[in-house]
């Protein structure tokens, strides 16, 4: 299929780019990477009156280290993300997710700020920017303001943003002496993930002192499992610890029932995905 005719801008300005999202308001859709705008204006799931491509705004696509800590630029393609020394080093947790984000040739196009204004249910990055607590950095003409992540993602495809903003960064803070943990399990790699689990601690002394268990792909957007996090913080780590992080995860998650089975067949992976990452996170060094 072919898309329906629209107008294609090109700014090169916040100021040009802000003037035509007020002039199409919800009729304009920003391009990014395109890795999920593209298909959906091939199959007519969106028919915007404009497309706005925001790849010539300047300074989006770095990563960088500030005193804020890791600033991922929204432009920075998924393949830099993923070789990047500096993610590797101040957000092991994003650069053990990235291979799994899509198939190569997606992250040769997709882009780290694409990936987290789209709020896809099934992505990687969402539940890992939550697992870290990172910020949303986003930009309109009324100026910039900062959103957590925890806060960011409000649904399927429904996030923060106002009408008029764009995400110009994600801010991960630093976690001197925490471990980080990925893993999803798909029918095949690069598939959407049937249930995915980004975890974040800090183990002192063979104890969990705090933890994120961040899961994706078993709600409507990421999903915090507390009762788990809980479970592990009573008690030293080890299997004893991972089983009651496994038994709480059941008043955690209410997963959908879909074409791929039923909630509890999201229910059995999250608990598989639980015991091994978990399992990972307690023998990972600081």
């Amino acid at each position: 299929m072919k898309p329906a005719p629209f107008e294609y801008h090109r700014p090169t300005s916040f100021a040009e780019t802000f003037a035509l999202l007020d002039q199409y308001g919800e009729d304009g859709r920003l391009l990014a990477g395109g890795q999920s705008l593209v298909p959906a204006l091939n199959m007519r799931l969106a028919t915007p009156r404009a497309v706005i491509d925001i790849n010539r705004l300047p300074g989006l696509d770095g990563i960088d280290i500030t005193r804020e800590g890791l600033v991922i630029g929204a432009l920075a393609r998924h393949e830099t993300v993923e070789h990047s020394a500096l993610v590797r080093t101040h957000a092991p947790l994003i650069a053990d997710a990235m291979p799994y984000v899509g198939h190569a040739a997606i992250r040769t196009r997709g882009t780290f700020g694409g990936s987290v204004a789209l709020a896809d249910p099934a992505a990687e990055l969402p539940a890992c920017i939550v697992a870290l607590e990172a910020v949303i950095r986003v930009r309109s003409r009324r100026g910039e303001r900062d959103v957590p992540a925890t806060d960011f993602f409000r649904g399927v495809y429904t996030t923060a943003l106002d009408p008029g903003e764009l995400i110009t960064a994600v801010v991960v803070p630093p976690t001197p002496g925490w471990r980080s943990a990925f893993g999803e399990l798909a029918r095949r790699h690069g598939d959407f993930a049937l249930a995915g689990l980004a975890a974040h601690a800090r183990i002192e002394a063979d104890t969990f002192r705090e933890a994120r268990l961040v899961f994706f792909g078993v709600g409507t957007g990421p999903v915090r499992a507390r009762g788990a996090e809980a479970a592990l913080l009573a008690g030293r780590a080890g299997e004893r610890a991972v089983a009651a992080a496994v038994e709480a995860l059941g008043t955690d998650l209410d997963p959908p029932a879909d074409i791929h089975g039923p909630a509890a067949f999201r229910r059995q992976l999250a608990r598989v995905l639980l015991t091994r990452v978990v399992t990972r996170l307690m023998d990972a060094r600081s």
